[in-house]
């Protein structure tokens, strides 16, 4: 594969990312690779549910994100769509996404030029509204879809179709739609499963259920999920995209929730397996093993 072409994507008015940018645009260029650069911040609300716009061209070959999980998740709706592999770089802790410390940057990247670092896919999920049979809203997403209500607002009721077959009311603060690399984020704190990222799933968690035994429900990605409010309320019910950009809803919409066409690719980390990060992360405690099976 082609790497003559890529894009540097870094957090808006973080200065180590800053530098960094700029350390590595000079290193690549003088390499002979040709370099866009871009400056993105993390969140907005949207009006008109306008497309996130990029000033990095679609002819990349690849792109290098700096900053941490936010940062890549932004990139990811502005050039997913693109199709080409990501290296998320971490500029602070150990991220899910951004798996690269700053220390391996440019070896992993020397290993990407010689077509030695594994790429894996990523599936994103989009999402459209319909107000009186229009429609006003379609974005698409790396982690999740949050359909939540104000601070104040009691709980909202909503519908929940699969297919258009109705799966029930969930009576609740909320409704979490993930994809198995968001299952980490907000799923995981409000007690949905985790799911390898690799996965080709969709997880619907209820926030805070009014009834107990609404549990997290895993659907295959062939699967399209429809949702309206049940109820209306006065307060207000957003909807926001890797909780970084929301939309607010209104009594009578229909959010259709279903897998991209358009997914992501992103380098594995060449020192981390998926699960030691989620050991580091999480903080579990664990036995170690020797090759005999005693621990």
């Amino acid at each position: 594969m082609s790497y003559n072409t890529v894009g540097i994507i870094y957090r808006h008015g973080f200065k180590p990312a800053i530098v960094q940018a700029e350390k590595l645009e000079k290193w690549l260029t003088d390499k002979g690779i040709t370099v866009f650069s871009e400056e993105i911040g993390l969140k907005g609300k949207m009006e008109g549910c306008q497309e996130e716009s990029s000033n990095i061209p679609d002819s990349l070959d690849w792109v290098i994100v700096l900053g941490g999980d936010g940062t890549l998740l932004g990139a990811a709706r502005r050039v997913g769509r693109y199709g080409v592999p990501i290296l998320g770089v971490n500029l602070g802790g150990l991220g899910f996404l951004t798996g690269i410390s700053l220390n391996r940057l440019y070896s992993a990247i020397e290993m990407i030029l010689q077509d030695q670092l594994e790429v894996e896919n990523r599936l994103m999920l989009e999402a459209k509204v319909i107000r009186m049979e229009e429609e006003v809203c379609r974005f698409i997403c790396l982690n999740d879809i949050v359909i939540n209500k104000g601070a104040l607002a009691r709980i909202i009721d909503l519908d929940v179709f699969i297919n258009k077959q109705f799966l029930t009311t969930f009576r609740a603060d909320g409704l979490i739609i993930s994809t198995p690399t968001g299952s980490t984020a907000y799923n995981l704190a409000a007690g949905g499963p985790i799911l390898y990222p690799t996965m080709a799933n969709i997880i619907l968690t209820p926030i805070c259920p009014f009834t107990l035994t609404n549990r997290p429900i895993i659907l295959p990605e062939s699967d399209t999920v429809s949702i309206m409010m049940d109820k209306e309320i006065e307060e207000r019910v957003c909807m926001t995209f890797d909780g970084q950009v929301g939309f607010d809803l209104l009594y009578g919409d229909e959010v259709v929730i279903s897998k991209s066409e358009e997914g992501i690719k992103l380098f594995k980390s060449p020192d981390q397996t998926y699960f030691e990060i989620l050991r580091t992360k999480l903080m579990w405690g664990g036995a170690t093993y020797n090759k005999d099976g005693d621990n």
